[in-house]
């Protein structure tokens, strides 16, 4: 129940403290619940940059429409996916579970070959489609284990992606940046903290067959 009581307590923070910060060893943990996310094929088709410079958080704010917490929360978050799926992505990936379990690569050819398979019957447009959905599931064990730790986070999709890119140089390493995440602690002047969260009752959104 402590996780459900968890859930509740979160919301999308609008108004941050700028007085607290999330401490050194809690952003470590934070990373380490985004880097064990799930995603498919284990690909982790993305990278999130961790923006500390006040200079850039204050050029990204007015790229985010105005959107105060890019600026007043402990933490930016800039999930990016990949443009292309290349088969240097894979061969980095095959040689990383090779190394990890310590097998040899040639075991995982079949892999491998499926991987390639797939993306090279693909535009590149329809790879970064697919690669734009995988950091979704990173931001919500982002924002789950946020929840757990009680502290607070935004998820925010009002972001120009090209502004982002000139600010960021986010091309140049053949990314675009898809969300962004807010992480800190909430104000007490955030009237939104206090309102009741609405969300559809089981019986709608469920169905058992």
């Amino acid at each position: 129940m402590d996780i459900i009581n968890n859930l509740n307590w979160r919301y999308a923070t609008k108004k941050f403290d700028t007085t607290r910060k999330v401490s050194s060893t809690d952003l470590e943990i934070l990373k380490e619940a985004v880097r064990l996310s799930a995603s498919s094929f284990g690909l982790q088709p993305y990278k999130v940059i961790n923006v500390e410079s006040k200079e850039v958080r204050e050029k990204l704010r007015a790229a985010s429409y105005g959107q105060p917490q890019v600026t007043e929360a402990s933490n930016l978050f800039v999930f990016c996916a990949y443009l292309d799926l290349t088969s240097e992505h894979i061969d980095n990936y095959i040689k990383l579970i090779a190394e990890t379990r310590n097998i040899d690569p040639q075991e995982l050819k079949g892999f491998s070959d499926s991987m390639k398979n797939t993306f090279s019957n693909n535009t590149s447009e329809q790879n970064h489609v697919w690669a734009a959905h995988q950091p979704y599931i990173a931001l919500g064990n982002l924002l789950n284990t946020c929840a757990m730790m009680n502290i607070d986070a935004c998820p925010m999709g009002g972001i120009d992606p090209d502004k982002y890119d000139e600010i960021l140089g986010l091309s140049k390493q053949g990314l675009r940046a898809e969300m962004i995440a807010t992480i800190g602690y909430r104000s007490e002047e955030d009237v939104t903290g206090h309102w009741a969260k609405v969300r559809k009752p089981v019986s709608e959104l469920f169905e058992t067959i």
